[in-house]
């Protein structure tokens, strides 16, 4: 029977999450007011939905900071064949959501929510617990990372399906990357690489919009109207911010010049109203988020501690840093939202269970 010392948790990581969530909805207000306000009449509609579920988003990682580790492993096969379902469920007629061409969504009680979002939890348990029972999985031969590959291969074709590329390559780089930590064979890892890399380079020319964010990417300014207008008005955003900004809420990308201002590319909207400063004080939030949840992880005494830590501080600051990298120019246009400062529940609600589990994981000790 394991036995757990219970300590304190790690107040600095608490204070940061608060913090985080705390800015992000301030900042929710001011980018989507607008929008909000011409689509539904109302400029809190979006906050107002933020708010749902972040209170049931912090009620769930409440539960989740205090449920025994020793439940997760032993449920495991469960809440992987509950995830799978649940990422299923967007090819169910009547209930799934086909918006733009991809089919994402679902709706339950007038609640739009993405499955995919829960993936990237259950993925980090799951390897988690699979290396931590034995060394020898990290350590030992090529067959032992067909399980695991499978399970990620397997999720990652669903959310393709689904006409979801950016996710779909972001739940493969975050099992590579648990896979980088828990030690296992470098060799392997890179044959793993090497046979994911052209197949998802495939995919990516599948469809033309893919094609044509790439496009944009490399020369926005050759259609400034179409396919590069979304990067030219994120970095006319952040340039006109300056290093003081104009004043939250006095920003105007947000007033229709910049598509998705609320979502994909709020950090631009941050950077016109808040400036340079203001940028630079969201991207040390993540910074110290990081740091923590690093400690997190290093600190554990028990194998799958340290490595559900590490995949769960992962998932979080790697999006950050990918939403910031397309408003500001660094990679393509990929979708990908902005922890705790998008609009998006399932987002934001996943963002809290995997903050409820590091909390749990930080106040916990094997002895």
């Amino acid at each position: 029977m394991e036995l757990v010392r219970k300590e304190r948790g790690d107040f600095s990581l608490l204070l940061l999450i608060v913090l985080l969530l705390g800015v992000g909805v301030a900042l929710l207000f001011s980018g989507s007011s607008s929008f909000s306000a011409r689509s539904y009449q109302d400029p809190l509609y979006l906050v107002k939905k933020q708010m749902i579920f972040l209170t049931l988003g912090a009620a769930a990682a409440f539960v989740l900071s205090l449920t025994p580790l020793s439940f997760f492993r032993s449920a495991m096969p469960l809440i992987l064949l509950a995830t799978l379902v649940f990422s299923l469920l967007p090819f169910v007629p009547g209930l799934g959501l086909k918006v733009l061409g991809s089919r994402r969504w679902i709706s339950v009680f007038g609640l739009s929510l993405q499955p995919s979002e829960m993936v990237k939890v259950t993925l980090v348990l799951y390897l988690a617990s699979y290396f931590s029972k034995s060394e020898e999985r990290a350590r030992g031969t090529l067959n032992e990372l067909v399980p695991p590959f499978i399970v990620v291969c397997v999720f990652v074709a669903i959310i393709y399906l689904q006409n979801d590329y950016s996710t779909a390559i972001f739940v493969l780089v975050l099992g590579l990357a648990v896979l980088f930590y828990a030690r296992v064979r470098l060799l392997h890892v890179a044959l793993v690489t090497l046979f994911t890399l052209p197949l998802g380079l495939l995919l990516l020319f599948a469809r033309a919009h893919r094609v044509e964010r790439l496009l944009a990417f490399f020369d926005a300014s050759s259609d400034a109207a179409g396919r590069g207008y979304q990067i030219l008005s994120a970095r006319s955003a952040l340039v006109s911010g300056g290093f003081w900004g104009k004043g939250l809420g006095r920003g105007t990308a947000k007033l229709g010049a910049l598509p998705m201002a609320h979502s994909d590319f709020i950090y631009a909207v941050i950077g016109e109203e808040t400036g340079f400063l203001g940028a630079l004080f969201v991207l040390a939030l993540f910074a110290l988020f990081a740091w923590r949840g690093y400690q997190v992880a290093l600190r554990s005494g028990d194998p799958f501690g340290s490595c559900a830590a590490f995949g769960l501080t992962t998932a979080i600051v790697l999006q950050a840093l990918l939403n910031m990298a397309v408003s500001v120019g660094l990679i393509p246009t990929t979708g990908v939202t902005l922890p705790f400062f998008s609009a998006g529940g399932s987002s934001l609600f996943v963002s809290l269970l995997m903050c409820g589990l590091l909390v749990n994981l930080s106040r916990r000790r094997d002895v």
